[in-house]
């Protein structure tokens, strides 16, 4: 967002506005003066109807006098008027200053009603002090985060709308492969059994492809949860990723492709659900296996730093292009379109992967050049570090 307002100025008072401004101090000074006769004649009045008041106010001026030997305290014009004098003064003063306040806030009301209008790029520019420069700031504050409100509003819904269609794209693909094929079959057109089972083989094939794909948006849509549960128990990083490469060598050998786990490490011992941090590495050796085109070996490194483990994956197949790398964990994202057609892949692995990381206080990267194509995840080792970890990312 573009912030119109390049700096801070000063209100300017519209020429009816000064003439408001002068003719409320004018009014204020007759009423004032006014007042001043008025409460003059009442002294008078009670002078000359209390000779006891008289006197003792006579009295005063005499004391007052011998004491300091001057003549001026037997005038009480001397300090009557300028006494008036002040009040009045300090009256109009507060009397143009709150004027001149409510005109303030005239400009900023007529400002939050051009924001309001949908100038959600303007912000209220004013220069002011006191409790009003705290208001324009508050009107400011609010407006920056109803629109960053919106903004996340609009993000959510075009991410649910293209959520939407590739969904329906990827599902919509096998299925129509699943109904053509038991069509044929319903209409008899076939010469033999075997082609019974060839068309029944690839509807069972594009079935469980389109039941992969709901397992991983079902799956998706859970770690996307700020809520979702994290099941924490202490368990041997360096075990369950010997375990996971021992799971995928039978695959890996029909690949010709070699895992091997790589750590200084006896023993790692740090906190996380298994079952979700399980899945994050099931994603990536798959992955690796899949799309490491060329690749013969899949090496799992594990490192421990200060208080957080790295795990690395890296194939040595075929480099990723420099401007897929940041597009890696989106969601259905594929490196190679016409290629992930023929291997079967929802495009959702990596952003599963992803979120699960976050959900652990860590977080993951890609980097890829000619010799190795790695996946970076760094893991606070126990769950009080997890702030910690977030802060210095």
């Amino acid at each position: 967002m573009q912030n119109n307002v390049e700096k801070k100025k000063r209100i300017t008072l519209t020429s009816k506005e000064v003439s408001e401004l002068i003719a409320e101090g004018i009014v204020t000074v007759i009423l004032l003066l006014l007042l001043n006769v008025a409460i003059m004649v009442l002294f008078t009045q009670m002078l000359n109807n209390s000779p006891d008041l008289s006197d003792a106010i006579y009295r005063s001026k005499n004391i007052f006098a011998n004491s300091l030997d001057s003549d001026i305290f037997w005038s009480g014009r001397n300090f009557v008027i300028p006494f008036f004098g002040i009040i009045d003064i300090l009256i109009v003063f507060w009397r143009l200053i709150r004027r001149y306040r409510q005109m303030q806030l005239r400009h900023i009301i007529n400002e939050l009603h051009y924001i309001a209008n949908g100038n959600y790029d303007y912000r209220i520019p004013f220069e002011l002090r006191g409790d009003l420069s705290k208001v324009v700031d508050s009107i400011n504050g609010l407006v920056d985060s109803t629109v960053a409100a919106i903004e996340d509003e609009r993000a959510i819904e075009k991410s649910k709308d293209e959520l939407i269609t590739n969904v329906s794209h990827d599902i919509r693909t096998p299925l129509t492969s699943i109904i053509g094929y038991l069509g044929l079959i319903e209409d008899r057109q076939y010469q033999n059994t075997d082609e019974i089972l060839k068309y029944t083989s690839i509807a069972y094939k594009k079935a469980k492809q389109m039941k992969s794909l709901v397992e991983d948006l079902f799956e998706y849509s859970k770690v996307r949860q700020p809520s979702v549960p994290v099941n924490n128990v202490s368990f041997d990083m360096v075990q369950l990723l010997e375990q996971l490469a021992a799971d995928f060598e039978l695959e890996a050998k029909k690949k010709e492709i070699q895992i091997l786990v790589d750590t200084t490490e006896s023993q790692l011992v740090m906190d996380g659900d298994t079952e979700k941090l399980v899945r994050v590495f099931n994603n990536l050796i798959t992955n690796g296996l899949k799309y490491g085109t060329h690749a013969d070996k899949i090496i799992i490194k594990i490192e421990k730093a200060k208080n957080e483990a790295v795990i690395t994956v890296q194939n040595n197949g075929q480099p990723i292009p420099r401007e897929a790398l940041d597009q890696l964990f989106d969601r259905f994202y594929r490196v190679d379109e016409s290629r992930s057609q023929e291997i079967s892949g929802t495009g959702l692995g990596l952003a599963i992967t992803q979120n699960i990381v976050n959900l652990h206080g860590g977080y993951i990267y890609a980097q890829s050049n000619d010799d190795w194509t790695s996946f970076i995840i760094h893991l606070p080792l126990h769950k009080n570090q997890v702030k910690v970890l977030s802060d210095n990312r």
